[in-house]
């Protein structure tokens, strides 16, 4: 059934991206002036989770890329490389300057300093989940060289300004926002129509169920496009022709779990702590929640940091989140996860 898997991969950027022509000609000027030779814009992306903000950031780069042969690019996901070092190593790594850097020995100023003598093809710098990282001055220090293009990507730009020094905020205030929507069902649709139409075989799944899979996400192209590989898979495996209902219905099942497992590996290790806190004694409120985070971690991060925590993990669906600000409480979405 599958013709080709990359299609239904997460990460996979079309050659084409459905329903976001006026953010990719927006995201395009922003970037523009780079391939003449001249500093552009930072741009800051913003949209809840799986309306594509990466997808359409790493298309714009290519399409750049591929109309000149001076550009570069560099893609950095702060959720995992979320230290000032990590994130510098990332960029010098990928454009080839961390041979005699050694990652326990070197100073974070000497990657600083790299950065600042880079006199290669003018670059742009994806930074995803940028609100993720836990020195916001390395997103000063780029926007400061002059031969870096910067694209920051949140979830939320309240968020992302909260997280943030005053210096700073002045500067993303003033940058080029793409702010991007929820999906429709018939968007969704699709995208779903045109990775069926590269990555299976004819009439491996009806139209009316893609329609099906488009409901189920609520607008999420990530969830939609996991149940669609979810369930092909299935078939797959199991040497059939065409998508039956039965699977469609246990691959949303499976997408969600997936996605909700490979958040939580994604999770900093004080992140990770907080979910762990509330996984073992839910329903909690903040106030006890930090409570018992400071009793349990080396260094802990301040109160205000915590809390951006638990926005976090609610906006990517680990946790639950009920009550008012006066009175909220969070759970783990899924309880089963316990075991």
């Amino acid at each position: 059934m599958i013709r080709d898997a990359r299609v239904l991969r997460a990460g996979f950027v079309p050659r084409e991206i459905e329903h976001r022509d006026a953010e990719v000609n927006h995201l395009s000027s922003v970037l523009r002036p780079i391939t003449e030779g001249e500093p552009a814009d930072t741009a800051v992306v913003t949209g809840p989770s799986g309306v594509g903000k990466t997808c359409l950031s790493q298309f714009v780069t290519e399409q750049l890329r591929e109309e000149v042969l001076d550009v570069e690019a560099t893609y950095v996901n702060c959720w995992r490389n979320y230290t000032r070092f990590r994130t510098l190593y990332q960029i010098l790594d990928d454009l080839g300057h961390t041979i005699d850097i050694h990652r326990q020995s070197t100073p974070h100023d000497e990657l600083v300093d790299r950065l600042q003598q880079y006199d290669g093809p003018r670059v742009v710098v994806i930074l995803d989940e940028v609100d993720q990282l836990e020195d916001p001055n390395v997103i000063y220090h780029l926007h400061s060289l002059p031969q870096f293009a910067l694209v920051c990507i949140a979830n939320k730009e309240a968020e992302l300004m909260n997280s943030v020094d005053d210096r700073l905020v002045s500067r993303l205030r003033s940058s080029e926002h793409v702010r991007m929507d929820k999906y429709h069902d018939e968007q969704l649709y699709d995208i779903l129509r045109a990775r069926v139409k590269w990555g299976l075989e004819p009439e491996s799944v009806t139209g009316e169920q893609l329609y099906r899979i488009a409901d189920a996400a609520a607008g999420d192209a990530r969830l939609a496009i996991g149940i669609l590989r979810s369930a092909a898979s299935t078939a797959d495996r199991q040497n059939q022709s065409r998508i039956t209902d039965d699977m469609l219905l246990a691959a949303a099942d499976d997408a969600r779990a997936q996605i909700r497992q490979k958040s939580i590996e994604s999770l900093t290790p004080h992140q990770r702590l907080v979910y762990d806190i509330v996984r073992d004694d839910e329903p909690l409120g903040p106030g006890a929640i930090y409570e018992r985070y400071t009793d349990e971690a080396d260094d802990p991060r301040t109160k205000r940091t915590v809390r951006s925590y638990l926005s976090k993990m609610a906006q990517y669906n680990l946790l639950h989140a009920e009550g008012t600000s006066r009175d909220r409480e969070y759970s783990v979405v899924d309880s089963a996860m316990k075991s």
